[in-house]
């Protein structure tokens, strides 16, 4: 009993931090699995299982909010869908670790592009001017979707920064747009896990208390983005992003312990350093609204370096 509430509380953090940053509940709900023993297949297809649920609340929450873009859900879900089942039915009979670092340094990568981007001010430009198109969404749903069945997670790692670093949509659309698309994922994914594992390979006391935690969170997760500035939100991404993918290539290159605590310092150091400029650059695009209103909307884009 005491395992199942951890993990309640567990799902309740991850869909916190997912539902607010449009990332990290699926690989966060599926370490612990594996710390616990879980086969990679078994905590992939529990874990997704579970997300069908909380990204079903999340995405209702956002849309109650006014942070979806409902033709970006459109455009990105179904490729979404057919990567994941793909990606759930290749997990489901061959293990895809060797891919962990090329993925890893192509986040690392974004994640210290969202950083420097967010510690400038926000400029008037590209906003609602220029569309996402089908062509960038389609392939980066399918991959995305893919990297999600076989990590365990990562549709919100790889479409929330390639969104961001668009320039095209607010970061609260964007977060809200890759939830609601996720739900699509989840599904097609629990349904390629069934295929290939069985009904023996979810946990379910696990998946009911992933549930249960995520479905608490989900509506105040969708609240706090809405009212995080974009700035202070982009910095935040592009920190987790790092912190979390300078881990994993650090692992997997066997980096030994005292250079991991070196670089886990330089990432902290450098993550407070961008949140810093991250807020005085807020306060200057705000004190420049104020002196040239402009429409909430260009108010809010991000900036395009």
């Amino acid at each position: 009993m005491r395992k199942l509430i951890v993990l309640a509380l567990v799902g309740l953090a991850a869909q916190l931090v997912d539902g607010a940053l449009g990332m990290a509940y699926g690989v966060t709900s599926t370490t612990l699995l594996l710390v616990a023993g879980v086969a990679p297949a078994s905590a992939s297809a529990s874990v997704h299982l579970a997300e069908i649920g909380t990204t079903l609340a999340s995405g209702v929450a956002h849309w109650r909010f006014g942070n979806v873009d409902w033709k970006v859900v459109r455009r990105i879900a179904l490729p979404g869908a057919i990567g994941a089942f793909a990606g759930a039915t290749f997990l489901s009979s061959i293990s895809t670790e060797a891919a962990g670092p090329w993925m890893a340094g192509i986040l690392l990568a974004l994640g210290i592009y969202l950083l420097l981007r967010f510690s400038r001010p926000l400029r008037e430009r590209r906003l609602g001017q220029a569309p996402l198109r089908s062509r960038f969404l389609a392939p980066l749903g399918l991959v995305a979707g893919f990297i999600d069945s076989t990590g365990g997670g990562g549709w919100g790692p790889v479409a929330t920064p390639s969104l961001l670093v668009s320039g095209r949509m607010e970061p609260r659309k964007v977060i809200g747009s890759v939830d609601t698309s996720e739900f699509v994922v989840a599904a097609a994914a629990s349904v390629g896990f069934l295929i290939g594992l069985g009904s023996e390979g979810f946990v379910l006391p696990t998946v009911a208390a992933l549930l249960v935690g995520g479905l608490i969170a989900a509506p105040l997760a969708a609240y706090l983005v809405r009212i995080v500035p974009a700035q202070v939100l982009g910095a935040a991404v592009g920190g987790i992003i790092v912190l979390t993918n300078g881990r994993t290539l650090m692992r997997a290159y066997d980096v030994p312990g005292g250079w991991r605590i070196a670089v886990y310092a330089v990432v902290v150091a450098g993550w407070i350093v961008a949140g810093f400029f991250a807020v005085r650059a807020l306060r200057r695009t705000r004190a420049l609204a104020e002196a040239r209103p402009v429409s909430p909307a260009v108010a809010s884009a991000p900036s395009n370096l």
